[in-house]
């Protein structure tokens, strides 16, 4: 069985993780091939945007395979190399990812979720932080990332208890931007990428790089941020250019609105 599929199509990429009888966990030989497709995806200058999903409805991913972690120690749990770590694979990509979480996001699964730029999420989606229960601390961000994502008490709840919180409680915590019927998942996610692909690669690549930087920074860093980079890529863009595309603005608006 091929342990990660990848898919192509108008500047569009789907990574979507292939164990399903196993909950899609993430083994040493996924986990490879899942840093294979980012590579293969970094080195394909037409791919603009990426969705990530799980195969079948049960599960995103349970997250690391706890009977190979059992087995070989637990260094994959602190591994921070691309090749071996999912979610550092994921951030080294320069262009927006879209995780569409189709079913439960467990542990590792739940912070290779949070490597994602953008999430919306399935009905059948449940997300669960069971680090406490295993007794082991975790080691891809998630214990800095979610109190960041849905504030330190709620974060607090999900970690101490193990926990499962549900895909609409996910979205009114600010956590996924959407809850969709599973069937609407990957056409919703799909349309999303569409939508982003049409933005120009090089200013996506930019404005994410961006965001990112300046969320982990203090507020007066950023500003400042904010501004250099302003200032250096603005200078580059011509007043007909702006002309141009704001006439698509309005054109676009009136289109949806038809």
């Amino acid at each position: 069985m091929t342990l990660v599929l990848l898919e192509k199509a108008d500047g569009k990429a789907t990574i979507t993780l292939n164990r399903p009888e196993a909950m899609n966990a993430l083994s040493h030989d996924l986990r490879t091939a899942f840093y294979e497709a980012c590579q293969d995806i970094k080195a394909d200058r037409d791919i603009r945007v990426v969705i990530v999903t799980g195969a079948g409805d049960r599960a995103f991913t349970a997250g690391l395979d706890l009977k190979e972690l059992g087995s070989s120690g637990l260094g994959a749990a602190t591994d921070q190399k691309p090749a071996s770590n999912p979610c550092r694979a994921l951030e080294n990509l320069d262009i927006p990812v879209i995780g569409a979480i189709n079913g439960v996001a467990i542990t590792g699964g739940f912070e290779l979720a949070l490597a994602c730029d953008i999430l919306i999420a399935s009905s059948n989606a449940r997300f669960a932080d069971t680090h406490a229960r295993v007794g082991v601390i975790p080691g891809w961000g998630l214990s800095q990332k979610l109190s960041r994502y849905i504030g330190v008490s709620r974060a607090c709840e999900l970690s101490f208890t193990g926990q499962f919180l549900d895909a609409d409680t996910a979205c009114n915590w600010g956590l996924v931007n959407r809850v969709y019927a599973p069937k609407e998942l990957m056409p919703a996610a799909r349309a999303m990428a569409t939508d982003m692909a049409t933005i120009d690669p090089e200013f996506l690549k930019t404005y994410k790089k961006l965001i990112l930087d300046g969320y982990d920074r203090n507020f007066k860093e950023a500003m400042a941020l904010e501004k250099q980079v302003t200032d250096a890529y603005n200078d580059s863009v011509s007043a007909e250019e702006v002309e141009r595309r704001r006439l698509g603005v309005i054109e676009r608006g009136r289109t949806l609105k038809g």
